[in-house]
């Protein structure tokens, strides 16, 4: 199976920086075994009054910091986490066990190193880490990111995340009033990106992400009149974590749930906007099990062909499974 999800990504198709403005990406719609090639603010000609739009508002954390060693060397640290009173970061660089090192003028100290994961004393909230942290972007964008705001939606509330729920990027907030002006309801629901995104794909299920689902969320996705289409992978994985047979629960937790071909899906939705993937990652399996693998191989091969831009600022593509 994984085999069938790999493809060639030449390094000059992943996207070093947005589409600007956000909505002017390019827009691949597969809808009824179709291909059509839009701008994404075309998206408003395929959304009809009645229908949903769910979209994950988490918002990507400052967690990104530079480490100074006693001995005048650098660590790049990100933060991933609480561990009781300490916190889970990875480290790039050259540390052990016991050694200090300062985060600006505080002092921190390595406490555990476990496969490239440390246990960390940091004398701060996540508040104040923000306050001196940086925007983590994925090792496979290599240029600054100019503007910090670029790697967070525009509708991003509950912070969370170490990675942005890049599907969300693309929406303005004038496309939204748009949308919402055909009468589309959007809803948002929360889920917290974590490593998972990155991991391997026989490594996802160790790693745990929290969602939040309101009881106003699920309502009015359950009472949906037209087609409900969800937001990312992440929201997908969201929702999937809290539905049984068609129906949206309200709850929260945190879901290690693992989506790939040949998954049966529980929540109602019957369309998703994603961007396009790395090969054989589990954000790919994921959309492979929504639509199938070989449409959506079919799709990845056109956008190639057509010059799209992959990954996390690169298009977009919109999956309809109905013809609402």
């Amino acid at each position: 199976m994984l085999e069938d999800l790999n493809y060639n990504l030449p390094r000059e198709r992943i996207a070093q920086e947005p589409t600007l403005p956000r909505d002017h990406c390019n827009l691949l719609v597969l809808k009824n075994d179709e291909i059509e090639h839009k701008k994404f603010y075309q998206i408003v000609e395929y959304l009809n009054e009645g229908d949903v739009i769910v979209m994950n508002d988490s918002r990507v954390m400052k967690v990104r910091l530079m480490g100074r060693k006693e001995t005048g060397g650098k660590l790049d640290i990100l933060v991933i986490g609480k561990k009781g009173e300490n916190y889970e970061c990875l480290i790039k660089g050259k540390y052990r066990e016991g050694m200090n090192f300062f985060l600006d003028n505080h002092k921190c100290r390595i406490l555990q190193k476990n496969e490239g994961r440390c246990i960390v004393s940091i004398p701060l909230s996540f508040d104040e880490i923000e306050k001196i942290g940086k925007m983590p972007t994925p090792p496979y964008i290599k240029r600054e990111v100019e503007n910090e705001e670029w790697y967070q939606t525009v509708f991003a509330r509950e912070k969370g995340s170490i990675a942005a729920p890049t599907a969300g990027l693309h929406f303005t907030k004038e496309l939204m009033e748009k949308i919402r002006g055909k009468g589309v309801e959007i809803v948002f629901i929360t889920l917290h990106v974590g490593l998972a995104t990155f991991m391997p794909v026989e490594r996802v299920k160790e790693e745990k992400e929290y969602y939040c689902i309101s009881q106003e969320a699920a309502e009015k996705i359950n009472g949906a009149e037209g087609k409900i289409i969800a937001v990312g992978t992440t929201t997908v994985k969201a929702l999937e974590s809290s539905s049984r047979n068609g129906k949206v629960i309200a709850s929260s937790g945190w879901s290690n749930l693992f989506i790939s071909p040949g998954y049966k899906f529980q929540s109602p939705i019957n369309g998703m906007i994603t961007n396009f993937h790395m090969p054989r990652s589990s954000p790919l399996l994921l959309t492979a099990a929504f639509e199938g693998i070989k449409r959506v191989m079919k799709a990845y091969e056109e956008a190639l062909k057509r010059d799209y831009k992959f990954l996390s600022f690169g298009d977009a593509m919109l999956i309809l499974k109905c013809s609402k």
